[in-house]
Order: structure tokens, then C-alpha cells, then sequence
């Protein structure tokens, strides 16, 4: 292989290892605006589109310890690569496929596991992250909330018959 060749893919590889997520798109009809407004979406979240050989791309997946996935690296081939969470990527690529009626998934890894399309419209369904771990801390924090409650009822409950009492003797006395 030349030296250029050799260069891309130990690029691309090094992109591959650093990410914690790739998406495999087929850009097939998609006109150079629709690319760019898409690239111009990932932006935000942190993911980069690049276009790339088939070729360039199996070898860069072998040498970063990706599972074998020849066969479905046929036609044009662009791979996403980021550095945050998968599932904002997703959304975008799902809402963009419904706006355009072009550029659908092939294939995702996360973590280096194999995601199919179905499973990358599953994370495109979820909500952002902050909200996940916002209900997350909700759930775990529901228990040691109504546990104080408790606690605090016969305390509360005494407080409430003692201020009674004394509100009558009050009453009476005047």
C-alpha cells in the first residue's frame, strides 16, 4: 500500500479507537448542500462525518479490534465518529432521513458492539442523557424521601396535638 494510503487509514483507525461510537451511513443521493447541512447538525454534539474508501474502512476497523463487517460495507460509505453520547447522533441522522428521504444508517458500533439499524432507531427514541440520569436520581431519591417522611410523621403528629392542646387552653383561659 503507498505511504498516503497507509496514512489515511492509521488516521482513520486512530479516529475509530478514540471514539465511542461510529455510525456507518450510505450518503448514496445525497447532493453536497444535504451533506453539508447534515455535518452542519452533528456539529453540536461533537460528531464528525468523513467520506471514506470501503476499503480504507475495513482495513481501519480490523486494526482498531472492530468485529468483521465486510459485507455490509457496500456503495458509498461516510462514517461518524464523536466524542459524547451516541444517542443525540442518532436522533439527528433519524430526523434528517425523514426530512430528506436520504442518508441511512448501515450499521453503528457502541463500545465496538453491533448495533443494527433497528437498535440505533431505538437509541434515537431515547431522551438526551441529562434527563435519563435526572430520572434515574428521581427514582433512587423517591425512597429516602417518603423514609423521612415517615420518620418525621410522629414527631409532626405530636407537635400538631401539643400546639392544639395549647391553642385551647388558651381559648378557655381567655
Amino acid at each position: 500500500m503507498r505511504p498516503e494510503k497507509t496514512s489515511i487509514v492509521a488516521d482513520l483507525s486512530e479516529k475509530l479507537k478514540h471514539s465511542p461510537f461510529v455510525l456507518v451511513t450510505d450518503y448514496q443521493h445525497m447532493k453536497v448542500a444535504d451533506f453539508s447541512e447534515l455535518r452542519n447538525r452533528l456539529a453540536p454534539t461533537g460528531a464528525e462525518m468523513h467520506v471514506v474508501k470501503n476499503n480504507f474502512l475495513k482495513r481501519a476497523m480490523a486494526d482498531s479490534g472492530f468485529p468483521d463487517v465486510r459485507d455490509q460495507l457496500v456503495g458509498q460509505t461516510a462514517v461518524v465518529t464523536g466524542e459524547k453520547d451516541v444517542a443525540p447522533v442518532a436522533k439527528i441522522f433519524k430526523t434528517f432521513a425523514t426530512e430528506f428521504k436520504i442518508a441511512a444508517l448501515k450499521i453503528g458500533f457502541v463500545d465496538r458492539t453491533v448495533l443494527s439499524t433497528a437498535e440505533l432507531e431505538t437509541l434515537a427514541e431515547l431522551p438526551p442523557r441529562e434527563t435519563l440520569q435526572a430520572q434515574l436520581l428521581g427514582l433512587l431519591l423517591s425512597p429516602a424521601t417518603r423514609l423521612v417522611r415517615l420518620l418525621n410523621e410522629p414527631g409532626a403528629a405530636l407537635a400538631r396535638l401539643l400546639n392544639a392542646k395549647a391553642e385551647k387552653e388558651g381559648a378557655s383561659e381567655a
